[in-house]
């Protein structure tokens, strides 16, 4: 207790001097900028986990055969949890009467009480265009814009379904789980679950599939997810957010990963800081521990003091820190929620915690080496400054620091690439720094004799304070590599972003168009003022062996319930001579633009992990009741979402040659040509077009709000990271006000103090920014092509941005910290930093 006192005696004595007040506001913007990331992170990935939900309708559910019982059932009605179901099954739908009915094969779905739990509808009726929560209402039945347009329907006229007639209410624009899977072809008829018996159209045998919808708080629903599991039987699938279109699931995962690396910046800057801020106070501490060793404290004493002086002083900034990220989250999640409009989840406890951590492990890894070297300062050193402390022990300490930062490194980042390419171009960053810093200080020694005026005197203090200026360009040149990383990856993730999601995106599949229809199509397409596009061939095929055996759904329980399905799917395999700008050969050797004497394949590469199949491998299919079998060449990544036709599984030029199969292609219809599916239906009545305008406005609801997310955190981690790289720049400063005093009182005039530190800065800054931006560039490149499986081109603009940000970084966070000596008479200036 006694030495817990002492320590807290002198924490508010340094604090009331001012003595520790930079090392304070470091930890403090440090733990601020983490916990502020994290508790904006934590919102915002549930706050897009909950909108990708609504694409679901809720937030898990369940698919079967038969009526959802069991287990099942009973875990969809505990506590935390609402629910709802629906039934889908295929039915006629019928517009008119007599000879003059128009008939079509649909899809019903009929909708129980609440459904959707998240999300709803977007409809047109006789009040126009609007978003509705819940269903039709019993006597009436929505029928979906591809139906409406495919029967010629509008509001107001009768449908007939089974043994019933409906009035058509409005047409459905947009629902709330089309984007699950889009390639269902029919008209969708929906209609009350209450309404659904007066049909008659549920009887033994009836094709019906039946839903269980639930939603509710996180823990609840994970809950039921694992019970759900556990128990799904013949005939069941369990369904969540992750079993949505790639093109969906790739948004979600690139915001996620963002989200973490924007952590990873505030954790480094954070390390930089408080390792600067920690070195200004040890050195600050030499005289008074020297002191205290003349009057007998031991080192354990002085190391417990400084130490326990240390552990104070993180839980009280630390705390400061959580609790003003934690208004600032607030204040953001406000803003957030009224410029998105939609509900944002409160902040967790997890961020407060994980902030409260970082800034103790950030504290003690790097401010306790150079405090540990306070108990060795030999007493002599009230006599003699000049004298050196070496500690050891300190390099141990220093060593277990980066250690405890790579830990938290590979904590925050949540994925082993990110973490391990973050901390091998940190410490290749530092070593850059560290070495060109040298060599900057070798010539400077040599060149500064030939120097004139304050631009000899402020690079002579580059090359006179070695180990600072090497510390100060290390420093200066992390932070800013570290914000040049965040700023070149969200530019390039909201770039991309923009541009597959773009207006000129495909709005129409055109699905089984015949061989003799192709040309028939082209021309109907030309037209409507639409370009002809590439038809795609489009094969359907089961899987049947791998490597010669056969191939069963059971094979792949144990890897989830994914995998199981795409095993146990018919596959749309397909023929290219050469790949387009959306398909990227990431492994093995694509074919020649000519037919081969025997069959390859190019094989998504995820789909290809999930399978478990390898290049070399041999894998065959039955199509129509012919065996097809072909080896695997090559691996490929698509990008989903440019919305064009892609395949799983490509063959080589005319290696389907004699399979039956249709064409499937892709085309913008502008708002111009309402009747177009209409039109083209009537005249090639087999056709089936898909309109995906709903699917694309939900991509892009979604990317948007992805987008204006990842755009906040940027700002926000930008706006802390500058204020802790200006403390960690200002946190060497007294070497250089004993200096400028000495200067003033020696006749030194302001200008010439001015210019002497601009140089020096400029010095430091111009090396810092050209380092930082080529390692950011290079980093950049990694990261964005190794973890967000975006393309990467270098912006050496930008790196050139990069060096004259250091250099005004530098300057105007050295100018600021050292304008005391200008404003302050010399004596004062000398007395305070020798006291």
């Amino acid at each position: 207790m006694r030495l817990f006192s002492l320590a807290w005696r002198q924490l508010r004595r340094d604090l009331a001097a001012g003595d520790i007040r930079i090392l304070v506001a470091a930890l403090v913007l440090a733990v601020v900028a983490v916990s502020a990331v994290g508790f904006v992170t934590d919102r915002a990935e549930r706050m897009l986990a909950s909108e990708a939900n609504r694409l679901l309708g809720g937030d898990a559910v369940v698919r079967g055969d038969a009526p959802i019982a069991g287990r099942i059932r009973e875990a969809a009605n505990l506590g935390g949890l609402k629910r709802t179901e629906t039934v889908e099954m295929p039915t006629m739908v019928r517009v008119g009467a007599g000879e003059a009915a128009r008939l079509k094969l649909g899809e019903l779905r009929a909708l129980g009480d609440g459904f959707p739990l998240r999300g709803g509808f977007r409809i047109r009726d006789a009040r126009g265009e609007r978003d509705v929560v819940g269903g039709p209402a019993a006597g009436t039945l929505w029928l979906s814009r591809a139906g409406a347009d495919q029967l010629d329907a509008k509001p107001g006229d009768r449908i007939g379904i089974g043994e019933r007639e409906f009035t058509l209410a409005a047409v459905v624009l947009q629902e709330p789980d089309g984007a699950i899977d889009y390639f269902n072809v029919a008209p969708k008829v929906f209609l009350p679950l209450s309404d659904l018996p007066s049909t008659g159209l549920i009887q033994p045998g009836s094709r019906a599939g039946y839903k269980l919808v639930i939603a509710g708080e996180p823990a609840a629903v994970e809950s039921f997810v694992k019970t759900a599991k556990a128990a799904i039987g013949r005939g069941q699938r369990l369904e969540t957010i992750a079993d949505a279109r790639p093109e969906i699931r790739s948004a979600l995962d690139r915001a996620s990963r963002f989200l973490g690396l924007a952590a990873l910046v505030s954790v480094v800057l954070a390390a930089v800081a408080v390792a600067m801020a920690a070195r200004r106070h040890s050195e600050r501490h030499l005289s008074g521990a020297a002191v205290m060793r003349c009057l007998g404290a031991s080192q354990r004493t002085l190391a417990a003091i400084h130490i326990g002086e240390l552990l104070i002083l993180g839980v009280l900034a630390s705390g400061i820190g959580v609790a003003i990220a934690y208004a600032l989250q607030w204040g953001i999640g406000l803003w957030l929620a009224d410029l998105l409009k939609v509900s944002i989840p409160p902040a967790s406890l997890a961020p407060a915690l994980q902030g409260l951590g970082v800034g103790l492990v950030v504290l003690l890894s790097f401010g306790a080496p150079p405090v540990l070297a306070l108990r060795r300062v030999p007493a002599l050193r009230v006599l003699r400054r000049d004298l050196d402390v070496a500690e050891p022990s300190a390099w141990l300490v220093a060593l277990a620091g980066f250690s405890g930062l790579g830990a938290l490194l590979w904590w925050q980042a949540g994925s082993a690439t990110l973490g391990a390419v973050m901390l091998l171009g940190i410490v290749a960053t530092l070593a850059a720094l560290a070495s060109i810093a040298w060599a900057l200080i070798l010539v400077v020694r040599r060149a500064r004799s030939r120097l004139r005026g304050s631009l000899r005197y402020g690079l002579a203090n580059v090359s006179r304070r070695a180990g600072t200026s090497i510390a100060q360009v290390s420093a200066l040149g992390l932070g800013l590599m570290a914000l040049l990383l965040l700023t070149f990856v969200r530019t390039d993730l909201i770039d991309r972003w923009r541009l597959s999601l773009s207006d000129e995106a495909p709005n129409r599949f055109i699905v089984n168009v015949q061989p003799d229809q192709m040309t028939g199509v082209r021309d109907f397409l030309t037209e409507q003022g639409i370009a002809a596009p590439t038809l795609y061939p489009m094969i359907r095929g089961r899987l049947v062996e791998h490597n010669g055996k056969p191939v069963t759904g059971a094979q792949y329980a144990e890897d989830g319930e994914r995998a199981r399905r795409l095993a146990e799917r018919e596959f749309n395999l397909s023929t290219a001579e050469s790949l387009g700008d959306d398909n990227q050969v990431t492994a093995g050797k694509l074919w020649p633009a000519k037919r081969l004497a025997k069959p390859e394949l190019s094989v998504e590469e995820e789909f290809a992990a999930r399978l478990k199949w390898k290049i070399g491998d041999r894998v065959a299919f039955d199509i129509a009741g012919q065996r097809f079998e072909a080896t695997i060449t090559s691996f490929r990544k698509v990008e989903w979402e440019s919305f064009k036709p892609n395949f799983f599984v490509v063959a080589s030029p005319g290696a389907l040659e004699g399979y039956s199969g249709s064409y499937i292609t892709a085309v913008k219809v502008p708002p111009t040509r309402p009747r177009f599916t209409a039109q083209l239906v009537e005249r090639y009545p087999n056709l089936t077009v898909i309109d995906v305008d709903a699917i694309l406005t939900q991509v892009r609801s979604i990317g948007d709000q992805v987008a204006r997310v990842v755009q906040v955190v940027f700002w926000f981690s930008l706006a802390a990271g500058v204020l802790v790289l200006l403390a960690a720049v200002s946190a060497s400063q007294d070497e250089r006000l004993r200096e400028g005093g000495v200067m003033r009182a020696l006749g030194g005039s302001r200008r010439q103090l001015r210019l002497a530190q601009a140089s020096e800065f400029a010095a430091i800054g111009l090396l810092s920014g050209v380092v930082a931006a080529v390692a950011a560039s290079v980093l950049a490149g990694v990261v964005a092509t190794q973890v967000f499986d975006l393309p990467w081109e270098a912006d050496w603009g930008m790196a050139a941005t990069g060096a004259a940000i250091g250099i005004a970084a530098a300057l105007v966070a050295g100018l600021f910290a050292t304008r005391r000596v200008l404003d302050a008479p010399p004596s004062i200036t000398l007395r305070e930093l020798d006291a």
